[in-house]
């Protein structure tokens, strides 16, 4: 089983970073490249529509809105991987500076770990950036 972590730090409050990508169905307010999610089962599944029209569908294993976090596992995606688990976490540092981190575990399938560490590393340090971007921080 392969793992990667990217983590950032935002001059902005964990509470106010949470507000934003806390809430499953949020991705398009934050990540550009996912501009469409559409929540089902009760708000537990997500389908996220990439750029290029592709779907990928995941489903909300854990959430917990006082520890600012959650986990999802895929369900359905172009990605070369099986058992796909991320965990996007909120931490608060310091008043008003907050540090997110996106990690995520899964089995290469039809790729090498390096290129599949390498593709969800990218992943989750562009989406970061967005973040940040997106915060105006």
């Amino acid at each position: 089983m392969a793992t990667t972590t990217a983590t950032i730090d935002i001059p902005v409050s964990a509470h106010r970073v949470w507000q934003l990508m806390g809430g499953f169905g949020s991705l398009p307010d934050w990540l550009p490249y996912i501009p469409a999610s559409t929540l089902s089962d009760g708000g537990r599944v997500r389908s996220l529509t990439n750029e290029e029209g592709g779907v990928i569908v995941e489903r909300l294993e854990k959430f917990d809105n006082d520890g600012r976090t959650y986990s999802y596992s895929i369900l359905q995606a172009p990605f070369p991987v099986t058992g796909y688990r991320s965990t996007l976490t909120v931490h608060e540092v310091s008043d008003g500076q907050s540090r997110v981190e996106w990690s995520g575990t899964f089995t290469p399938a039809g790729a090498s770990e390096e290129e599949a560490v390498t593709l969800f590393h990218g992943i989750y340090t562009e989406g970061l950036a967005a973040l940040e971007k997106t915060l105006g921080a």
